[in-house]
């Protein structure tokens, strides 16, 4: 038999992050043994608890650690982390550890070393500079990455304390909350971003369905008005973005409810040609091509945004990154700083970009499917919130209610 302690501290019990640790403990089939508790006297004070597992072999303990150390859950000891140098560039030593999006510390030397950036399902290299999480096809030959679970900690994910805010949020996606009030909530959170000491980013992830559903121009004025600091998108948000400008159309469809013309269905590879005629979306902007809308506003007013091309793009628009590694690459060089994401109608961005997402940063999805306001969640963006509702009168609200300011 295998026997491992686990510690568990913070706001472990309000957030069900116990229950849902000892459900996985029975899951994997071993025993778990309360050793010592102990529960904060009010709803502002952390809990600690430690745990003893026994499981039947190694293997099985190595994986149920592996899985509690998401939820927080951190081996006891004073022992170092373990660091083996990478011997083949983009190839990870075995055993390496892979890191969450929580906050994260790793002891070397008998120090305790704060992870720079956490990011999930990256390797976690420690050098002269620190310690940082390194997405596996960066690493380089010499790299020093940790290798097991032993001498790294995390932080377990926290519940908002601010109740009176958003306690209407903290159980699963509902579409029968109240939107208004949520919408007002939202504004708040990003105007604090925003006044922030430092400042905080506020980033955009929007999916086709913004333009269809005829937000864009309200999305273009929270840009206009300095709302939003980044920006990602796929080629077809900003395909249809500019076609809807240029052709007064989204899809070949009428923005202003006129009947469609019988070409109507190749209006958007109108639109990506003239685009790439000038080169760039920005080139366009300065040559009076474009003369309006969200990626207008975005080179007007120099906010950075990123577009990660797909298998299924037309043409591409000149700016799309069609290497999904180089994408994402480029998505994470724009998020230090950003302290509020708004996951706009878009479900593959979305998620992609939940996975370079810190757990500190605020995260609400938006989108009338229900389903996918889960998935964040479901994928480790632990910190998201989902909002069901049409992100057309979202976006509407929003500006309305932050554009006043």
């Amino acid at each position: 038999m295998i026997t491992e302690t686990v510690e568990l501290a913070g706001h472990i019990l309000d957030s069900l992050t116990l229950p849902k640790v000892l459900d996985m403990v029975i899951s994997r089939e071993a025993d778990y043994r309360i050793v010592e508790m102990e529960v904060g006297r009010t709803n502002l004070d952390p809990s600690r608890v430690l745990l003893e597992l026994t499981t039947g072999d190694s293997e099985t303990m190595n994986k149920l650690i592996a899985e509690l150390h998401i939820q927080g859950a951190n081996l006891v000891g004073d022992a170092d982390a373990e660091v083996v140098a990478c011997e083949t560039a983009g190839v990870l030593p075995a055993g390496f550890y892979a890191t969450t999006n929580l906050p994260t510390r790793v002891r070397i030397g008998g120090t305790w070393i704060e992870v720079s950036y956490p990011e999930m399902d990256c390797a976690l290299v420690v050098d002269e500079t620190g310690a940082r999480a390194v997405p596996m096809h960066a690493v380089r030959p010499g790299d020093p990455v940790v290798v097991g679970q032993r001498g790294v900690t995390v932080e377990p994910p926290r519940r908002a304390r601010d109740r009176s805010a958003f306690e209407f949020m903290n159980s699963d996606a509902s579409s029968e909350k109240p939107k208004g009030l949520i919408v007002a909530r939202v504004a708040d959170r990003v105007r604090a971003a925003h006044r922030a000491t430092p400042p905080g980013k506020v980033l955009a992830v929007c999916g086709p369905a913004v333009i269809h559903t005829g937000a864009g121009p309200d999305l273009a004025r929270l840009v206009a008005a300095g709302w939003i600091d980044v920006l990602f998108a796929g080629n077809g948000f900003a395909t249809h973005d500019i076609e809807s400008n240029m052709l007064g159309t989204s899809l070949g469809v009428s923005m202003a409810g006129e009947a469609s013309g019988e070409e109507g269905h190749s209006n958007h590879l109108v639109a990506i040609n003239e685009v790439r005629r000038h080169g760039s979306i920005a080139a366009a902007v300065k040559r009076g091509a474009l003369t309006g809308g969200v990626m207008f506003e975005c080179c007007t007013h120099h906010v950075p945004f990123v577009l990660g091309g797909s298998v299924r793009d037309d043409g591409p628009l000149p700016d799309v990154i069609t290497d999904v590694v180089a994408a994402a690459d480029a998505m994470r060089s724009h998020l230090p700083g950003v302290g509020v994401a708004l996951m706009l109608a878009s479900t593959l961005h979305a998620i992609a970009t939940g996975n370079l997402l810190a757990a500190s940063v605020e995260t609400f999805c938006i989108d009338i499917n229900q389903a996918v306001v889960t998935k964040l969640a479901d994928r480790g963006s632990h910190q998201a919130l989902g909002i069901v509702t049409d992100v057309g009168l979202f976006l509407r609200e929003l500006a309305d209610n932050l554009c006043r300011d």
